[in-house]
């Protein structure tokens, strides 16, 4: 049996999916986890798949719930499962040991596929989504990093040099050095532009 929790924090996807794996004969709903939070606590022995949302409402997000999940040792494998496709979340998720990475709008028989093959330790990524990781490949001098995709989504969310610093445990300097760097890749000369611009790419989400 393939052991599942269940982390999203909207009770009518977690009902939905509760009810598709139910249908299945080898898999088994062992929780559910409404918060990034209650995901790490409940991702303990006997789960094999967390199946993790990347956007909760307030505290620890999908991204940060993973990396944690999978820095212990025996960790369950995580397949994300949400709405969002931009560069920054994908790389978040791969980077924080994500096994696989799903749309909400997937086929049920594809999230089912993608499930088993996590528990078999094989990637599973959307088909949209290993064509943007291609993509990024053959074209690695002007793509973001994970770490200026999120410099730059705090920047689209309105915060100031110090305020991303102290969210991301970061110095100013280091701040200023990453936004450089993202000018000169997106080619542009301020703030809104390069919001403007890593929107356009799908680097970063839309407002």
């Amino acid at each position: 049996m393939i052991r599942l929790l269940i982390a999203d924090d909207h009770p009518v996807v977690r009902a939905g999916l509760g009810a598709l794996f139910a249908t299945e004969p080898d898999f088994v709903v062992v929780g559910e986890a409404a918060s990034g939070e209650e995901a790490v606590a409940r991702s303990y022995a006997g789960v094999d798949i967390v199946l993790m949302d990347l956007q909760f409402g307030n505290g620890m997000q999908g991204s940060d719930a993973t990396r944690r999940i999978r820095d212990r040792p025996g960790a369950p494998h995580v397949l994300v499962l949400t709405n969002y496709d931009t560069d920054a979340d994908i790389l978040g998720a791969v980077e924080a040991g994500a096994a696989g990475y799903l749309l909400k709008d997937a086929p049920p028989e594809e999230l089912i596929a993608a499930v088993r093959a996590a528990a078999r330790g094989e990637s599973a990524l959307a088909p949209s989504v290993a064509g943007r990781l291609e993509a990024r490949k053959d074209a690695p001098d002007d793509a973001l990093s994970s770490r200026e995709a999120e410099v730059l989504t705090l920047v689209a969310d309105g915060m100031s040099n110090r305020e991303i610093a102290r969210q991301l445990f970061l110095s100013e300097a280091t701040v200023k050095s990453h936004l450089v760097h993202i000018f000169t890749k997106l080619q542009v000369s301020s703030r809104t532009a390069a919001v403007a611009s890593a929107r356009e790419r799908g680097a970063i989400r839309s407002a």
